[in-house]
């Protein structure tokens, strides 16, 4: 099993589903009948759960299929139907409205992913959530010491990084024993193999981000320090972490210039960010733009995690001259 610090708080709330949101998410009623019943705060962490759970639990993402889920919001008949999870994943402080719920409604376990695995709290500001109170249930393992202490300055997009999605294997797979533990066996197991295969997908972006004639990756907003730090490249926002920010005319004077003296020939893209500034910017500087998807969301339903981080690495290989 890998090392974790599983956090569980019984007692802490988390926001509805994204069947309560849109109606775009699995009913429950259509999971195993009497499995567990799973929320995650959004697609990677659905990924992940799913990848764990199996056909033995109902996986349901609380951010509506191909949304932001900067801008989730949540009503409070939605926020009120928490209480009915058996599990919840999330990323504390990232969404807002998540923060909120979780200070009023009470499913029986909850991970964040941040204090598994020692990235700390998205906001400084926001530390409610683990007080003493859950002391005795908070450590379940050895914290992921690779990673911990690392300041990504409010970046919540671990999930880059491969290493880290599958960190949370055993954690969940942990989690959904204690609930389920006939079949414990199975949860394990299941962790232990989507462990395995994301540790191969790093060991891919390793081997082909290894000897590339650039290294500086130029995006529209800054949602992949986590996959750069990783891999040994440097990366330059237009934007911040927020995607609607605007970049003032004296950070694109500096972008400029990083682009001249690195050599940059390409400005990534998003799925789910409207491209419109990024592509007049790179017209203006004669480059190409290319789709670099920071995977918040499932746009397509037909590929998941492992096929958008490999179409990831095909443009950043080809944008990076990589041999």
């Amino acid at each position: 099993m890998l090392n974790k610090r599983s956090l569980l708080v019984p007692g802490v709330a988390l926001a509805a589903s994204a069947l309560l949101l849109t109606g775009c998410a699995t009913p429950a009623d259509d999971g195993p009948t009497g499995g567990p019943r799973v929320l995650a705060a959004l697609y990677p962490l659905q990924f992940l759960a799913e990848q764990v759970a199996g056909d033995l639990a109902s996986v349901e993402s609380i951010t509506p299929q191909g949304a932001e889920p900067h801008d989730l919001e949540l009503a409070p008949a939605q926020v009120r139907t928490i209480g009915t999870a058996d599990l919840v994943v999330y990323i504390g402080g990232f969404q807002a409205a998540l923060d909120d719920a979780l200070a009023q409604r009470s499913p029986a376990h909850v991970i964040d992913a941040n204090a598994v695995l020692g990235l700390g709290s998205h906001d400084a500001d926001d530390g409610g959530h683990d007080d003493g109170e859950h002391d005795d249930e908070a450590n379940h393992g050895d914290s992921n010491d690779d990673h911990a202490g690392h300041d990504h300055d409010g970046d919540p997009h671990f999930w880059l990084d491969p290493t880290l999605l599958a960190a949370l294997a055993d954690p969940v797979a942990d989690v959904l024993a204690e609930i389920d533990p006939a079949n414990s066996a199975t949860y394990e197991a299941n962790a232990t193999q989507i462990a395995t295969e994301l540790t191969a997908l790093d060991k891919e972006f390793a081997s082909a981000l290894s000897s590339c004639e650039r290294d500086v990756v130029v995006v529209s907003h800054e949602a992949f320090g986590f996959l750069t730090e990783r891999f040994g490249l440097t990366q330059v926002g237009l934007s911040g972490i927020d995607p609607e920010s605007e970049p003032s005319p004296a950070r694109l004077r500096e972008i400029r210039a990083t682009i001249a003296e690195h050599d940059v020939t390409t400005i990534f893209t998003e799925t789910l960010v409207n491209p419109k500034a990024a592509e007049v910017f790179a017209a203006d500087l004669g480059l190409t733009t290319a789709i670099l998807d920071p995977i918040e969301a499932q746009v397509d339903p037909d590929t998941d995690y492992r096929d958008v981080m490999r179409a990831n690495l095909e443009a950043l290989t080809l944008a990076l001259g990589c041999a």
